[in-house]
């Protein structure tokens, strides 16, 4: 259910701040990879959360360049 929603809260935002989140969630996944480089990173399962998030997001932008 929890992506369900995020999938619906995104759809609802414009392009612009769709690619505003999705320059953040880059920064954040550069950010993750950095620490497990450096082994200070302890929860490696967020690497694959906010891969899958730049995705959706991805999907999104696509889709709404697609209906103008």
């Amino acid at each position: 259910m929890k992506t369900s929603n995020y999938v619906k809260e995104l759809r609802e935002e414009s392009v612009a701040a769709l690619q505003e989140q999705l320059v953040a969630a880059k920064k954040e996944l550069f950010n993750l990879r950095f620490q497990n480089a450096t082994n200070q990173l302890d929860n490696t399962s967020r690497i694959k959360e906010v891969r899958k998030n730049i995705a959706r997001i991805q999907t999104i932008i696509t889709e709404k360049a697609k209906e103008a």
